[in-house]
Protein backbone atom coordinates (compact mmCIF):
# COMPACT_ATOMS: atom_id res chain seq x y z
CA UNK A 1 0.00 0.00 0.00
CA UNK A 2 2.03 3.30 -1.44
CA UNK A 3 1.51 6.46 0.17
CA UNK A 4 1.29 9.19 -2.18
CA UNK A 5 2.27 11.52 0.52
CA UNK A 6 6.04 11.98 1.99
CA UNK A 7 7.42 9.30 4.20
CA UNK A 8 7.43 12.21 6.84
CA UNK A 9 3.76 13.03 6.63
CA UNK A 10 2.49 9.47 5.95
CA UNK A 11 3.91 6.17 6.89
CA UNK A 12 4.94 3.85 3.82
CA UNK A 13 4.04 0.05 4.07
CA UNK A 14 7.25 -1.04 2.62
CA UNK A 15 9.17 1.52 4.88
CA UNK A 16 7.73 -0.29 8.19
CA UNK A 17 8.18 -3.62 6.46
CA UNK A 18 12.00 -2.90 6.32
CA UNK A 19 11.86 -1.44 9.58
CA UNK A 20 12.35 -5.61 10.39
CA UNK A 21 16.09 -5.45 10.00
CA UNK A 22 16.24 -2.78 12.20
CA UNK A 23 14.56 -4.09 14.92
CA UNK A 24 17.83 -5.35 16.59
CA UNK A 25 20.08 -4.18 19.49
CA UNK A 26 16.76 -3.73 22.28
CA UNK A 27 14.78 -6.67 23.49
CA UNK A 28 11.46 -7.11 25.26
CA UNK A 29 12.92 -10.37 27.18
CA UNK A 30 13.15 -10.72 31.01
CA UNK A 31 16.09 -9.33 32.53
CA UNK A 32 16.14 -6.10 30.45
CA UNK A 33 15.99 -2.98 33.00
CA UNK A 34 14.55 -0.05 31.97
CA UNK A 35 16.28 2.13 33.70
CA UNK A 36 16.93 5.53 31.53
CA UNK A 37 14.81 8.67 31.05
CA UNK A 38 13.63 7.30 34.98
CA UNK A 39 13.96 9.34 37.61
CA UNK A 40 15.01 7.68 41.54
CA UNK A 41 16.56 4.15 42.29
CA UNK A 42 14.07 1.70 41.29
CA UNK A 43 13.86 0.02 37.72
CA UNK A 44 11.41 -1.36 36.01
CA UNK A 45 11.47 -4.77 35.00
CA UNK A 46 9.71 -6.37 31.81
CA UNK A 47 9.28 -9.97 33.25
CA UNK A 48 8.13 -11.86 30.42
CA UNK A 49 7.31 -15.58 30.00
CA UNK A 50 5.81 -17.49 32.97
CA UNK A 51 4.45 -20.85 33.64
CA UNK A 52 0.88 -22.38 31.99
CA UNK A 53 -0.66 -24.89 34.34
CA UNK A 54 -0.77 -28.17 32.30
CA UNK A 55 -2.15 -30.96 34.90
CA UNK A 56 -2.25 -32.40 38.23
CA UNK A 57 -0.88 -35.86 38.86
CA UNK A 58 0.39 -38.46 40.81
CA UNK A 59 3.77 -37.36 42.64
CA UNK A 60 6.87 -38.71 41.73
CA UNK A 61 10.47 -39.08 43.29
CA UNK A 62 12.23 -35.99 42.59
CA UNK A 63 9.04 -33.45 41.86
CA UNK A 64 9.74 -30.07 43.54
CA UNK A 65 7.53 -30.23 46.81
CA UNK A 66 6.65 -26.56 46.72
CA UNK A 67 4.70 -27.86 43.88
CA UNK A 68 2.33 -30.55 45.72
CA UNK A 69 -1.46 -29.97 45.28
CA UNK A 70 -2.60 -30.27 48.97
CA UNK A 71 -6.39 -30.48 48.56
CA UNK A 72 -5.77 -32.91 45.74
CA UNK A 73 -3.71 -34.90 47.69
CA UNK A 74 -6.39 -35.40 50.51
CA UNK A 75 -9.55 -35.59 48.45
CA UNK A 76 -7.45 -38.73 46.45
CA UNK A 77 -5.54 -39.91 49.54
CA UNK A 78 -2.52 -40.05 47.72
CA UNK A 79 0.16 -37.63 46.82
CA UNK A 80 -0.61 -35.36 44.13
CA UNK A 81 1.49 -32.50 42.41
CA UNK A 82 0.65 -29.50 39.54
CA UNK A 83 2.71 -30.02 36.52
CA UNK A 84 3.58 -26.53 35.01
CA UNK A 85 4.99 -25.31 31.65
CA UNK A 86 7.04 -23.09 30.36
CA UNK A 87 5.45 -20.64 27.98
CA UNK A 88 6.25 -21.56 24.86
CA UNK A 89 5.12 -17.86 23.50
CA UNK A 90 3.18 -14.61 24.97
CA UNK A 91 0.84 -12.58 23.88
CA UNK A 92 1.92 -9.17 22.81
CA UNK A 93 -0.88 -6.39 22.39
CA UNK A 94 0.19 -3.00 20.62
CA UNK A 95 -1.81 -0.18 22.00
CA UNK A 96 -1.02 2.62 18.90
CA UNK A 97 -2.61 6.17 19.26
CA UNK A 98 -3.59 7.34 15.76
CA UNK A 99 -5.30 10.74 16.60
CA UNK A 100 -5.50 14.04 14.32
CA UNK A 101 -3.61 15.56 17.35
CA UNK A 102 -0.80 12.84 16.65
CA UNK A 103 -0.55 14.44 12.74
CA UNK A 104 2.03 17.31 13.97
CA UNK A 105 5.56 17.43 13.77
CA UNK A 106 8.02 20.25 13.08
CA UNK A 107 11.61 17.90 12.38
CA UNK A 108 11.87 14.67 10.56
CA UNK A 109 8.22 13.10 11.18
CA UNK A 110 5.02 13.82 12.55
CA UNK A 111 3.76 12.39 15.98
CA UNK A 112 1.76 9.43 13.69
CA UNK A 113 4.48 8.21 11.90
CA UNK A 114 6.78 7.89 14.71
CA UNK A 115 4.18 6.00 16.32
CA UNK A 116 3.84 3.89 13.74
CA UNK A 117 7.55 3.25 13.14
CA UNK A 118 7.50 2.27 16.93
CA UNK A 119 4.62 -0.40 17.19
CA UNK A 120 6.38 -1.83 13.44
CA UNK A 121 9.38 -2.31 15.26
CA UNK A 122 7.85 -3.15 18.82
CA UNK A 123 6.10 -6.48 16.35
CA UNK A 124 8.97 -7.03 14.39
CA UNK A 125 11.27 -7.49 17.23
CA UNK A 126 8.55 -9.96 19.47
CA UNK A 127 7.75 -11.88 16.88
CA UNK A 128 10.90 -12.62 16.08
CA UNK A 129 11.16 -13.95 19.47
CA UNK A 130 8.13 -16.24 18.93
CA UNK A 131 5.69 -13.97 20.32
CA UNK A 132 1.63 -13.71 19.36
CA UNK A 133 0.87 -10.15 18.11
CA UNK A 134 -2.13 -8.20 18.30
CA UNK A 135 -3.26 -4.24 18.52
CA UNK A 136 -5.56 -1.72 19.73
CA UNK A 137 -5.48 0.95 16.95
CA UNK A 138 -7.67 3.54 17.77
CA UNK A 139 -8.18 7.83 16.88
CA UNK A 140 -10.93 10.14 16.48
CA UNK A 141 -13.25 7.25 14.25
CA UNK A 142 -12.97 4.52 16.70
CA UNK A 143 -10.53 1.50 17.73
CA UNK A 144 -9.76 -1.73 15.82
CA UNK A 145 -9.06 -4.58 17.51
CA UNK A 146 -6.56 -7.37 16.74
CA UNK A 147 -6.34 -10.19 18.66
CA UNK A 148 -2.87 -11.85 19.68
CA UNK A 149 -1.75 -14.22 16.39
CA UNK A 150 1.76 -15.78 16.06
CA UNK A 151 1.99 -15.40 12.36
CA UNK A 152 3.98 -12.88 10.12
CA UNK A 153 0.13 -12.17 8.58
CA UNK A 154 -0.90 -11.15 12.05
CA UNK A 155 2.18 -8.29 11.81
CA UNK A 156 1.38 -7.63 7.63
CA UNK A 157 -2.64 -6.75 8.55
CA UNK A 158 -1.29 -4.58 11.72
CA UNK A 159 0.68 -2.36 9.83
CA UNK A 160 -1.65 -2.01 6.94
CA UNK A 161 -4.49 -1.37 9.33
CA UNK A 162 -1.62 1.62 10.67
CA UNK A 163 -0.68 3.13 6.94
CA UNK A 164 -4.26 2.92 6.42
CA UNK A 165 -4.97 5.35 9.30
CA UNK A 166 -2.24 7.42 9.66
CA UNK A 167 -2.64 8.25 6.01
CA UNK A 168 -6.62 9.22 6.58
CA UNK A 169 -5.34 11.60 9.23
CA UNK A 170 -3.77 14.40 6.47
CA UNK A 171 -7.56 14.91 5.16
CA UNK A 172 -8.63 15.30 8.87
CA UNK A 173 -9.47 18.83 10.21
CA UNK A 174 -6.76 19.48 13.23
CA UNK A 175 -8.10 18.84 16.89
CA UNK A 176 -6.59 19.28 19.82
CA UNK A 177 -5.08 16.12 22.12
CA UNK A 178 -7.57 14.68 24.33
CA UNK A 179 -7.49 11.61 27.24
CA UNK A 180 -10.46 10.42 26.28
CA UNK A 181 -9.82 7.81 23.08
CA UNK A 182 -6.67 6.69 25.32
CA UNK A 183 -8.66 5.72 28.21
CA UNK A 184 -11.02 4.13 26.42
CA UNK A 185 -8.41 2.18 24.21
CA UNK A 186 -6.86 1.43 27.56
CA UNK A 187 -9.88 -0.07 28.80
CA UNK A 188 -9.97 -2.36 25.53
CA UNK A 189 -6.71 -3.90 25.75
CA UNK A 190 -7.54 -4.45 29.98
CA UNK A 191 -10.59 -6.44 28.41
CA UNK A 192 -8.83 -7.96 25.81
CA UNK A 193 -5.52 -8.65 27.44
CA UNK A 194 -4.99 -12.37 28.99
CA UNK A 195 -2.60 -12.32 32.52
CA UNK A 196 0.96 -12.55 31.47
CA UNK A 197 0.42 -10.07 28.11
CA UNK A 198 2.80 -7.32 26.95
CA UNK A 199 0.96 -4.62 26.78
CA UNK A 200 3.17 -1.84 24.60
CA UNK A 201 1.40 1.20 24.54
CA UNK A 202 2.16 4.04 21.73
CA UNK A 203 0.66 7.27 21.93
CA UNK A 204 0.55 11.41 22.11
CA UNK A 205 2.44 12.57 25.67
CA UNK A 206 -0.16 15.22 25.42
CA UNK A 207 -3.10 12.49 25.50
CA UNK A 208 -2.21 11.21 29.16
CA UNK A 209 -4.12 12.28 32.15
CA UNK A 210 -4.35 10.39 36.14
CA UNK A 211 -7.30 8.85 34.12
CA UNK A 212 -4.44 7.20 31.29
CA UNK A 213 -2.01 6.31 35.20
CA UNK A 214 -5.17 4.45 36.40
CA UNK A 215 -5.88 2.11 33.57
CA UNK A 216 -2.39 1.73 33.51
CA UNK A 217 -2.47 0.09 36.49
CA UNK A 218 -4.59 -1.99 36.93
CA UNK A 219 -3.49 -3.31 33.80
CA UNK A 220 -0.01 -3.88 34.88
CA UNK A 221 -1.55 -6.03 37.94
CA UNK A 222 -1.73 -9.20 35.65
CA UNK A 223 0.56 -8.12 33.01
CA UNK A 224 3.66 -5.81 31.71
CA UNK A 225 3.22 -2.59 30.11
CA UNK A 226 5.58 -0.34 28.67
CA UNK A 227 4.68 3.11 27.83
CA UNK A 228 6.31 5.18 24.84
CA UNK A 229 4.77 8.87 24.58
CA UNK A 230 5.98 10.48 21.88
CA UNK A 231 6.18 14.67 21.68
CA UNK A 232 7.84 17.44 18.79
CA UNK A 233 10.79 19.46 19.65
CA UNK A 234 8.39 22.30 19.70
CA UNK A 235 6.20 21.13 22.07
CA UNK A 236 9.21 20.81 24.50
CA UNK A 237 10.71 23.89 24.26
CA UNK A 238 9.67 27.27 21.43
CA UNK A 239 12.67 28.92 19.87
CA UNK A 240 13.99 31.79 21.61
CA UNK A 241 12.73 35.24 20.69
CA UNK A 242 12.30 37.19 18.68
CA UNK A 243 9.79 35.68 16.50
CA UNK A 244 5.38 35.67 16.08
CA UNK A 245 3.67 33.27 14.77
CA UNK A 246 0.04 32.01 14.32
CA UNK A 247 -1.49 28.67 16.12
CA UNK A 248 -4.71 26.42 15.77
CA UNK A 249 -6.16 23.79 17.34
CA UNK A 250 -8.85 23.08 15.19
CA UNK A 251 -11.23 25.56 16.92
CA UNK A 252 -9.43 28.80 16.91
CA UNK A 253 -6.66 30.71 16.12
CA UNK A 254 -4.04 32.33 18.29
CA UNK A 255 -0.95 35.03 18.07
CA UNK A 256 2.34 33.67 19.45
CA UNK A 257 4.68 36.04 20.93
CA UNK A 258 6.92 34.43 23.25
CA UNK A 259 8.85 37.65 23.91
CA UNK A 260 5.68 39.63 24.98
CA UNK A 261 3.56 36.93 27.05
CA UNK A 262 6.18 34.74 28.61
CA UNK A 263 5.06 31.42 26.53
CA UNK A 264 8.36 30.45 25.88
CA UNK A 265 8.97 29.28 29.63
CA UNK A 266 5.80 28.30 30.03
CA UNK A 267 6.22 25.89 27.87
CA UNK A 268 9.19 23.97 28.70
CA UNK A 269 7.83 24.14 32.28
CA UNK A 270 4.70 22.57 31.19
CA UNK A 271 6.43 20.01 29.36
CA UNK A 272 8.56 19.12 31.70
CA UNK A 273 6.01 18.92 34.18
CA UNK A 274 3.94 16.38 31.83
CA UNK A 275 7.12 13.83 31.75
CA UNK A 276 7.90 14.34 35.36
CA UNK A 277 4.10 13.10 36.29
CA UNK A 278 4.32 10.40 33.68
CA UNK A 279 8.01 9.10 34.74
CA UNK A 280 6.68 8.70 38.50
CA UNK A 281 3.06 7.02 37.33
CA UNK A 282 5.29 4.90 35.94
CA UNK A 283 8.07 3.86 38.42
CA UNK A 284 5.21 3.72 41.20
CA UNK A 285 3.87 1.09 38.88
CA UNK A 286 7.16 -0.15 37.61
CA UNK A 287 6.02 0.55 34.38
CA UNK A 288 9.16 1.52 32.10
CA UNK A 289 8.71 4.94 30.40
CA UNK A 290 10.48 5.52 26.82
CA UNK A 291 10.06 8.61 25.65
CA UNK A 292 10.61 8.93 22.24
CA UNK A 293 10.63 12.31 19.81
CA UNK A 294 9.95 12.91 16.44
CA UNK A 295 13.59 14.37 15.81
CA UNK A 296 15.13 11.59 15.62
CA UNK A 297 15.32 7.83 14.09
CA UNK A 298 12.89 5.73 16.05
CA UNK A 299 14.81 2.27 16.16
CA UNK A 300 18.11 4.08 17.40
CA UNK A 301 16.02 6.10 19.83
CA UNK A 302 14.59 2.32 21.17
CA UNK A 303 18.21 0.76 20.62
CA UNK A 304 19.32 3.28 22.90
CA UNK A 305 16.49 3.14 25.89
CA UNK A 306 15.96 -0.57 25.93
CA UNK A 307 19.55 -1.63 24.52
CA UNK A 308 22.65 -0.04 24.82
CA UNK A 309 21.82 2.47 28.26
CA UNK A 310 20.72 -1.28 29.97
CA UNK A 311 23.51 -3.02 29.10
CA UNK A 312 26.06 0.35 30.53
CA UNK A 313 24.00 -0.28 33.69
CA UNK A 314 24.48 -3.40 34.42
Amino acid sequence: MPSSLPPGIAPDLASLIRLQHGARGFSFQPGQPVRSLLAGRRASRIRGRGLSFEEIRAYRPGDDVRMMDWRATARTGRAQTRVFTEERDRPVLLVVELTPAMFFGTVRAVKSVVAAEAAALAAWRCLAGGDRIGAVLFGDDGVETLRPTRSRVAVMRLLSSMVRRATRLARTPPSPASSTPLNAALAQAEALAPHGTLVVVVFDLLSADAGTAAAARRIARHNDIVAIPISDPLERRLPDAPWRGIATDGGGFSVLDPAASGLGPAIASGFAQRLARLNTAGQRSEIPVLPLGTEADTAEQLRRQLGRQARRRR
